[in-house]
C-alpha cells in the first residue's frame, strides 16, 4: 500500500529538481564561456565576462525562487493518469517563470553583465534535464506498477456509465497503477461483473468494506438517480479517512474541465467553458496567430497551389476554385474554397452526397489532393478573411448541420467557435467517413481547452499526421 509515501516521494523530487537547477546553471556557463566560445556568435572576449564563482554566487537567491515556483505550479500532484504533452508543457511553463524571476533579481540588484545567451541555455538545459528525469522516472514507475507494485487499491461506490468509463481506462492503462476491489451497487446483484471487476455488495455495505479492506482511495460513481443518498455516501467515506473521489455521472452534460464560480460562498457551475468566448484576450491572441501563422502558410504554399491550379484547368472542364455553403461562427453560413477535385455536377445532387469509396466524379488528380488535404489550401484565404482558423471544428455543410444538431447531443456548440482547417479530431483520425459522434467530443474537448500552446499543437500534428487521409476519397 501506498498511502503515506507520496509525501517523501514529492520531498526527493524536490531535492532532484534542485540539484537539476544547479546542475543547469553550471552547464549553461560551460556552453556559453568555455565549450562553445568558438563559435563567432558565442565569443566574448577575456575580460568582458563575469567569472564562474560570480555567477554561481546568484545561486542563493535563484534557488529559493524556484523552489516556490516548483511547489506552487502543481509538479508534485499525483500524476499517474496525465499525459505527457501536459507534463511538458507544466515544466516549460515553471521554466518560463523561472527564467522571469531570474531576470527580475538581476534587474533589481543592477546586474547587467550576465549574460542573455547563458540565460537562454540554463532554460534550455533546465527543460531538459527535468523532462529526461521525469521520462525516466514515469517509465521506471510504469514498470513497477505492471509486475504488481506500487499500486493503488481502489473501491468504485455506484455502478453507472461514469463507472464503466472509468474501468475503461483504467484497464486500457495498466500503468497508471490502480487495483479495483470491487463495486458497491443496490440495482446490481452481488456477484456480476463487468470486465472482470466483481459487484460485491450494496451501498448499505460501504462501512462494512471499509472495514474489511484496507484502500488507497474511494472513487463515488453513482447513478444520478442514487444522488439522494449522496450525502450520506460522502459522510461514511471521509469518516473512514480514506482518499476520496467523486465522479459525476451527467458527463454529457457538464463539460470536461468545469468553470465554478463562487456566488458569495454559493458554488455555481456553468454548464460550459468556452475560452474563446469568454475572453476578448483569447480572441485577440486566437486571431493574431491565424493572421500571422496563415500569411506565413500562403506564402510557403504559393508555388505549390499555383501548380495545382494549373493541373486541374488543363486536365479537367470547369473552375480551378469550388466554392461551397459551410455553416461557421455563431451559425453563420460562408462560402469555403476548395480546389476543385471533382467533375462538375449539377448543385442540387452535390450538396447532399457524400464522397464514397472510388467515387466516380473524383478526377485522377482529384484523388491525389484529397488524399494528401492540399485540395485544402486555399482555405487559407478563408482564415485570413476571418470566416475560419488554422484549427477549430471542421465546417458542415448546412443540410447536415440541420441532420446532426437533432441527431446528436451538443452538436451546435461547436459553431461557438470559428471553423477551423485542421482540427483536434483530424489529427486523432477522425475525419472524412468515421464516426461523427466521435469526432464531436473532440471537438468539444478542444473547445473547452483550449489555449495557444493546444493551437501550437494541433498544428505541428497536422504536419505529420494530418495531411495524409486514408478515409479521404
Amino acid at each position: 500500500m501506498i498511502k503515506n509515501h507520496q509525501k517523501t516521494l514529492n520531498r526527493i523530487h524536490v531535492i532532484i529538481d534542485l540539484v537539476m537547477v544547479v546542475v543547469a546553471y553550471a552547464l549553461a556557463y560551460g556552453f556559453r564561456f568555455l565549450w562553445l566560445k568558438w563559435i563567432p556568435l558565442f565569443y566574448a572576449r577575456p575580460g568582458t565576462y563575469l567569472e564562474f564563482r560570480v555567477y554561481m554566487s546568484y545561486l542563493w537567491a535563484i534557488l529559493p525562487g524556484y523552489l516556490i515556483i516548483l511547489l506552487t505550479n502543481g509538479v508534485y500532484r499525483p500524476q499517474r493518469s496525465s499525459g505527457r504533452f501536459l507534463e511538458i508543457m507544466r515544466i516549460v511553463k515553471l521554466n518560463c517563470i523561472g527564467i522571469f524571476y531570474i531576470m527580475t533579481l538581476l534587474f533589481l540588484v543592477k546586474e547587467i553583465n550576465i549574460s542573455r545567451w547563458f540565460l537562454v541555455f540554463f532554460f534550455l538545459l533546465n527543460v531538459v534535464l527535468e523532462l529526461g528525469y521525469r521520462f525516466v522516472l514515469r517509465r521506471t514507475l510504469r514498470k513497477i506498477r505492471k509486475e504488481g507494485y506500487n499500486i493503488k487499491h481502489v473501491l468504485l461506490v455506484g455502478y453507472s456509465r461514469t463507472a464503466e468509463g472509468l474501468l475503461d481506462r483504467m484497464q486500457a492503462n495498466p500503468h497508471w497503477g490502480y487495483h479495483v476491489i470491487g463495486i458497491l451497487d443496490d440495482m446490481m446483484e452481488t456477484g456480476t461483473r463487468y470486465k472482470g471487476i466483481p459487484v460485491i455488495g450494496p451501498l448499505s455495505s460501504l462501512e462494512q468494506q471499509l472495514e474489511d479492506y484496507d484502500l488507497d482511495e474511494i472513487n463515488i460513481t453513482m447513478r444520478m438517480e442514487d444522488y439522494t443518498r449522496l450525502s450520506e455516501i460522502v459522510a461514511v467515506c471521509e469518516k473512514s479517512g480514506v482518499h476520496t473521489k467523486f465522479l459525476p455521472d451527467y458527463q454529457d452534460i457538464i463539460p470536461t474541465i468545469p468553470y465554478m464560480e463562487d456566488l458569495e460562498g454559493l458554488p455555481v457551475v456553468h454548464i460550459r467553458k468556452v475560452p474563446l468566448a469568454s475572453s476578448e484576450l483569447n480572441r485577440f491572441l486566437k486571431r493574431a496567430m491565424d493572421l500571422v501563422f496563415g500569411s506565413i502558410a500562403l506564402l510557403i504554399a504559393a508555388i505549390p497551389m499555383a501548380v495545382v491550379a494549373v493541373i486541374i484547368k488543363c486536365t479537367s472542364r470547369g473552375p480551378v476554385l469550388y466554392t461551397q455553403k459551410r455553416v461557421g461562427y455563431r451559425n453563420k453560413e460562408f462560402l469555403m474554397y476548395k480546389f476543385r477535385s471533382m467533375e462538375l455536377q449539377e448543385e442540387s445532387k452535390e450538396k447532399t452526397a457524400w464522397t464514397t469509396f472510388k467515387d466516380p466524379r473524383v478526377t485522377p488528380i482529384g484523388k491525389f489532393i484529397r488524399k494528401t488535404s492540399i485540395d485544402e489550401l486555399p482555405q487559407l484565404w478563408n482564415v485570413l478573411k476571418g470566416d475560419m482558423s488554422l484549427v477549430g471544428p471542421r465546417p458542415e455543410r448546412p443540410f447536415y448541420v440541420e441532420k446532426f444538431k437533432e441527431e446528436i447531443p451538443r452538436y451546435m456548440v461547436k459553431h461557438q467557435v470559428r471553423p477551423g482547417m485542421t482540427g483536434w479530431a483530424q489529427v486523432n483520425g477522425y475525419r472524412g467517413d468515421t464516426s461523427i459522434r466521435k469526432r464531436i467530443d473532440y471537438d468539444l474537448y478542444y473547445i473547452e481547452n483550449w489555449t495557444p500552446g493546444f493551437d501550437i499543437l494541433i498544428m505541428f500534428l497536422t504536419v505529420f499526421k494530418g495531411f495524409i487521409n486514408k478515409n479521404a476519397y
